[in-house]
């Protein structure tokens, strides 16, 4: 049950989240294929335009924390709102190609400060005992943007291209002030420099272990975060109509993935829950490649918007659980910095994969293989030796 006390705090988190990947990363997989179809970019160009997204955010993730610690959270999340924003306003007319790439690149740094800072910063002035809870909604926010692009795309994109870049940019204006009345709300601390703890040695292997398994997972989720509407549009002849509709579905999972993740955390534990996630969206990736009926596609959809935010809610609980809150916020940016040079790495290589063989499916293929080998990493992770700490984030 949502607390008033809450509101402020969840107020800035779905905000953040929302924009920063629900529509600043999510809203472009729709709008790639009328791209292409309206004349604006090259299939080539396209693809590359949501690479740079990718590689943004990579440094969005690197310098998110620095950057908070040098100036401040609020004007750095201030900072971010405005960007995602200007990244789609100002891409509502036809242009270079380079501007669109900057504006992209800008759009992924944006919103990887947004998912790094402003979910620490809620979680920090959350009470222990419901930092979980609140946590879960705080992601929810990927979902609910990815369902707004779904949603707003369809409905605009055969009257204009521009316009649906000017609704898009007018969602994350909403997400401006509404994020803007969050930080004005909430207490705000002046940043302190961060004393360094090691983490002793007998948790370090299994700790590694989820991490390498969080960049695997960076990998395996491009194809359908990238590429899924497009394949189903017109590799597979499907049309934008069914195309977006799986989009939909897919922003609908990504919405009930946090709760089904802290369901499945509760009934049998952090680490099975998350082994469960990843063995989850290794099936979700590989079912286009075995059948693309309606149930099939519908089936992967789900799963991999719902294990999303799922395993990013979990590895993060794990870490928390195993490390202690003292140490999590260290290697819980260290994880985020792995997952975002595994993002980009696989944006690019499956772009140019893709551009070599002329076919998506092939990466599916890859995807599930890369994701099915996460599964392993985290499931063969055990803790032995040392105290396990209670998680308090």
């Amino acid at each position: 049950m949502i607390r008033r006390a809450d509101l402020a705090i969840l107020q800035l988190g779905i905000a953040a989240t929302l924009a920063g990947v629900g529509i600043a990363r999510f809203a472009y997989t729709p709008l790639l294929p009328q791209l292409v179809q309206q004349g604006w970019f090259s299939e080539s160009q396209a693809v590359y335009l949501g690479a740079a997204n990718l590689l943004g955010y990579l440094f969005g993730a690197v310098s998110a924390h620095p950057l908070s610690q040098r100036f401040g959270s609020p004007l750095l999340l201030r900072l971010s709102f405005v960007i995602v924003f200007l990244s789609f306003a100002l891409c509502m007319i036809p242009g270079w190609f380079s501007w669109f790439f900057f504006w992209r690149f800008m759009a992924g740094v944006a919103g990887a400060w947004l998912m790094v800072v402003a979910p620490s910063a809620a979680l920090a002035q959350a009470p222990v005992e419901r930092r979980g809870s609140i946590g879960a909604l705080v992601f929810a926010g990927i979902g609910i943007g990815a369902v707004i692009a779904s949603t707003l795309v369809p409905l605009l994109i055969n009257e204009s291209l521009s316009l649906t870049w000017g609704a898009l940019a007018a969602a994350c204006l909403l997400m401006v002030l509404i994020g803007e009345s969050g930080i004005r709300r909430l207490t705000w601390q002046p940043p302190q420099a961060e004393t360094t703890q090691q983490a002793d040695k007998a948790i370090m292997w299994p700790v590694w272990l989820v991490i390498l398994a969080y960049g695997m997972d960076a990998i395996a989720y491009v194809p359908h975060t990238l590429f899924w509407v497009d394949y189903l549009a017109r590799e597979q002849n499907l049309g934008m109509q069914t195309a977006s509709m799986q989009w939909l579905i897919f922003g609908f999972g990504a919405c009930c993935g946090p709760f089904l993740a802290g369901w499945a955390s509760q009934r049998w534990g952090i680490k099975i829950g998350l082994a469960l996630a990843y063995l989850a969206k290794t099936v979700g990736v590989m079912l286009p490649v075995v059948s693309i009926d309606l149930l099939s596609r519908s089936v992967s959809s789900f799963l991999v918007g719902a294990m999303i935010p799922g395993v990013v809610g979990l590895t993060s609980a794990l870490l928390a659980q195993w490390l202690g809150a003292a140490k999590h916020k260290q290697f819980w940016g260290l994880a985020t910095a792995v997952f975002a040079l595994t993002q980009a790495l696989s944006g690019y290589g499956m772009s140019a994969l893709f551009v070599e063989l002329g076919s998506y499916q092939q990466l599916y293929v890859i995807a599930a293989f890369i994701m099915a080998t996460g599964f392993v990493l985290v499931a063969v992770s055990e803790l032995k030796g040392g105290k396990q700490h209670e998680t308090t984030a």
